[in-house]
């Protein structure tokens, strides 16, 4: 088994990329941050996806010393100029609450027909002193209001492409079939299972 750590503080990605590594029989022991005794906030504090995925990914294979993954995620609206995007954890304010995020979303949307938006993942990988960049993508509509229960973030406004349930009223399982974290993680996983 090949040791990785995933640079995360979230338990909700924590969860649901172990449940795809289950799903798919990946040969990835995946460490958390807690395992490594890291417990300060890593910076996201570039303006896009991409540099906040390398800066948390090389924070961590830095100060301890493994190859790891990180991940930054946004949800694009289009009729929002790609808003809240970078900024989705953070749309309503540094408090990062998901509902007060929703809730200016849906606001924002108000009397806008185009609904469309997607779901973007980067993956930044530093693997035996290297750096690679995975990208997972989910298109698919902001419903008019809340559904469901599980998930987080804007999972319960999003509905993917061919469904008409939103992600937060999706099973784990369902959801790991179409998201843009599994997209990219997948990749992931073909790129180290080549590596040996």
């Amino acid at each position: 088994m090949l040791k990785l750590c995933f640079a995360t503080q979230n338990p909700n990605k924590i969860r649901e990329i172990q449940a795809r590594l289950q799903a798919i029989g990946s040969p990835i022991e995946l460490v958390n941050l807690v395992d490594l005794g890291c417990t300060e906030e890593l910076a996201e504090d570039f303006e896009t996806l991409e540099e906040n995925a390398f800066q948390k990914a090389e924070y961590v294979a830095e100060h301890y010393g493994v190859s790891c993954f990180a991940d930054d995620t946004g949800l694009e609206v289009e009729i929002l100029d790609d808003a809240p995007g970078v900024y989705s954890a953070r749309y309503a304010g540094n408090q990062k609450n998901s509902a007060d995020n929703i809730d200016l979303l849906l606001q924002n949307l108000e009397g806008k027909t185009n609904r469309s938006a997607q779901f973007r993942t980067v993956i930044a990988l530093i693997f035996n002193g290297k750096k690679y960049r995975f990208d997972g993508v989910a298109k698919g509509n902001i419903t008019e209001k809340p559904r469901g229960i599980d998930g987080f973030g804007y999972d319960p406004i999003f509905v993917p492409d061919g469904y008409e349930t939103t992600f937060a009223e999706m099973s784990l399982s369902e959801k790991n079939q179409v998201s843009h974290r599994a997209k990219a993680l997948d990749q992931l996983i073909e790129f180290l299972k080549i590596q040996g």
